[in-house]
């Protein structure tokens, strides 16, 4: 299981500091670093947020470049839960068109591909969805040991790793793009007057299109900003240059004051001996000086106007929550179920946990075999326990622990645990959901009937003059194609192989092997001709009418929001109609490593999913936490019996991987190969 895409961390140049010290602003418009942090996750306080003056502040700066720029451009400012806290719209909005268009290799159909608002039977605008889902991305990927951008977000998801570099096999993080979603029954929602719990959700996902950077106070991550000025929301699909992008750098002069440090910034960090990307822009190539831009208050109507966003929004500026309080949904588990191992949990808006340990859900269907609640919490405490004695490996400073959030599900997808190590991103809270639950549907024996009866995705087309359904996808087909693929007539019907996300995602990849050009698209991925991060297969089909439906009611063409649950959306141009479905596919699929389906002997009997800190990290936490929970548990739950796992499983002459762990992963020894023979 040697490691396949280990991230590791390069020291890169590093900039010492004594103390919590990133986001003073010194030297910035100068184009020369900001400092650097002395921050390893515990500096946020009970006073770590953006206030309404912070807010004003951002928003002007962004403003003051715009003006320079003569550009229209529309901000928004979320806290580090993804709570709104502001958006603001230059102009008109009906000059605020959007094009969601990659442009590269695609058929210009399918997913959300190709869509572009407004139109002229649609007066209806989506910038402001665009510009939520960049500053929510900025928030979502950064901590205090790592600053990631939406263009580190753009260098991650595509085919390639590096984007446009042949040969090399997909992004660390392809298919997180699709996380997040506003479907999902784990991740909140605006309560219509402020800021409330968190995880909040994003109108588009995770954005890949630059212009949406993470915001800090004193070194730790207080929110993100994200800005739309150039009609196109879309990917860089290549890396090898420099680029001036207008929504860059209008959201770079607004981070002027809360910048990232400069030593947890991405271009610091490396993944898989490659540079992250941060920003192609600098304080000195802005066309403004931030320090000198106005009061908030003294910008004239004329220049534009804060909005309300359907589902967001009052359109009233308002302060940000303090991560790691109560108040922002995530706060230390002061229950100790957990003793000693420094653990956050999530909770809801009286402050009681969301998701305490508890016994399965699927007794009438495994009788005795379902998960009992001191087995799920012998889980929980394994999996955290790896977690804090392994070393990090996409954050700074080097010898870190690593960060991660940590889901347990049964057969049916329902939650019976979740648990995350102090600052841990965001975005690996929904992401280690969505792998538990796509290890367990997949090796389960309904997962093909269950398939098959979904309503058929809907591709949306756009015109000057009309909006259309372009085109269905049967997602019936992609149980076939997989049949075909693996040369199994009863694949993902007979619980005969357990897959993991990664061999989940080998089959997810537009080519298979993975990155091997001209090679045939894997099974439930679009052939590369029609493939792109808006439109990737399986993954977006199942959720994209309950994303169609919330894009176009957040836009106001549709009077009703989608509801908690991402799969049994059927969708036309007069609506939506939702069936039930149950959990099992809650918030969506995951397509990359870190989940694992969980066994009593070969019943299978739930998933586990892990996120936040690398995707053979992910990988070794969930297996190896699992494996060790077996040894206290005497062998009554462990991980697929060998013999079942997704790597026995061989298409088109190559073997399916299962999991891959780091070589020598710990802080505490230096053992080697830590995940062979388990």
């Amino acid at each position: 299981m040697n490691s396949f895409k280990n991230i590791a961390i390069a020291a890169g140049v590093l900039l010492a500091a004594a103390a919590c010290s990133g986001g003073d602003p010194v030297g910035e418009t100068t184009g020369t670093d900001p400092p650097g942090s002395g921050c390893d996750g515990s500096c946020a306080t009970t006073t770590s947020r953006l206030t309404v003056a912070n807010v004003e502040q951002i928003l002007s700066q962004a403003i003051f470049e715009a003006q320079a720029q003569s550009a229209l451009a529309t901000i928004a400012v979320v806290d580090r839960v993804g709570n709104v806290l502001a958006v603001f719209r230059m102009g008109p909005a009906l000059s605020h068109s959007v094009l969601i268009d990659i442009a590269d290799n695609t058929l210009n159909v399918g997913g959300l591909e190709g869509i572009r608002l407004p139109v002229t039977p649609l007066a209806r605008v989506i910038d402001d969805q665009a510009a939520i889902a960049k500053a929510v991305t900025g928030a979502y990927l950064s901590s205090e040991g790592n600053a990631f951008s939406t263009r580190t977000a753009s260098q991650i998801v595509q085919e390639h790793f590096n984007p446009n570099e042949t040969a090399q096999p997909s992004g660390p993080l392809f298919g997180v793009q699709f996380s997040q979603l506003a479907c999902s029954d784990f991740i909140r929602k605006f309560n219509g007057i402020g800021p409330g719990v968190g995880p909040q959700r994003s109108p588009l996902g995770l954005s890949a299109d630059p212009g949406g950077f993470p915001l800090y106070k004193e070194g730790t991550v207080v929110g993100g900003v994200g800005v739309i000025a150039d009609s196109g929301y879309t990917a860089d699909t290549s890396i090898s240059d420099r680029d001036t992008d207008l929504d860059e750098l209008i959201a770079y002069a607004a981070t002027f004051g809360f910048s990232a440090p400069a030593d947890r910034r991405g271009d610091r960090i490396t993944l898989d001996g490659k540079t992250a990307r941060f920003s192609d822009v600098e304080f000195s190539q802005l066309a403004s000086s931030p320090e000198s831009a106005p009061a908030f208050a003294s910008i004239p109507s004329t220049v534009g106007s804060l909005i309300p966003v359907r589902g967001y929004s009052d359109g009233v500026i308002r302060d940000g929550t303090a991560f790691g309080q109560p108040a922002s949904g995530i706060r230390a588990d002061v229950e100790n179920n957990f003793p000693g191992a420094d653990a956050f949990v999530f909770v809801d808006d009286t402050n009681d946990p969301r998701f305490p340990p508890r016994a399965g859900t699927d007794g009438a269907l495994l009788g005795s075999d379902s998960l009992a609640q001191n087995e799920v919490l012998t889980l929980l405490r394994s999996a955290l326990d790896v977690t804090n004695r392994a070393r990090a490996q996409i954050r700074l400073p080097l010898g870190s622990q690593a960060r991660v959030t940590i889901a347990v599900v049964d057969t049916q997808g329902e939650i019976l645990g979740m648990v995350r190590a102090r600052d841990a991103p965001v975005f690996g809270a929904d992401v280690s959901l969505q792998k538990a639950r796509a290890a367990a549907f997949f090796a389960s024996d309904t997962a093909a009937a269950f398939l098959s009866a979904l309503p058929n995705a809907k591709y949306l087309v756009t015109s000057d003059a009309a909006v259309d359904i372009a085109a269905e996808s049967i997602l019936g087909d992609y149980v076939a194609a997989t049949r075909t693929f693996v040369a199994s007539p009863t694949a993902f019907g007979d619980g005969a192989i357990a897959y993991s996300t990664r061999a989940i995602g080998n089959l997810a990849r537009p080519f298979y092997p993975d990155g091997i050009d001209g090679a045939p698209a894997g099974p439930l991925s679009k052939p590369f001709s029609q493939w792109s991060v808006f439109s990737d297969g399986l993954q977006l089909d199942i959720a994209l009418n309950a994303t169609l439906q919330h894009v176009l009611f957040a836009a106001g063409v549709f009077a009703g929001d989608v509801a908690p649950g991402c799969a049994g959306v059927d969708f036309d141009l007069t609506g939506a109609t939702q069936t039930v479905t149950g959990v099992r596919i809650g918030n969506g699929l995951q397509i990359f490593p870190g989940g694992v389906p969980l066994y009593r002997g070969d019943t299978l009997v739930g998933g586990i999913g892990v996120s936040g800190d690398g995707v053979d990290q992910d990988d070794m936490i969930a297996f190896l936490g699992t494996a060790n929970a077996s040894a206290l548990l005497a062998g009554a739950i462990g991980n697929a019996p060998a013999a079942m796992r997704a790597d026995t499983v061989t298409p088109q002459g190559v073997r399916l991987k299962y999991v891959q762990c780091p070589q020598a992963p710990f802080i505490d020894n230096d053992s080697q190969n830590v995940c062979d023979g388990r």
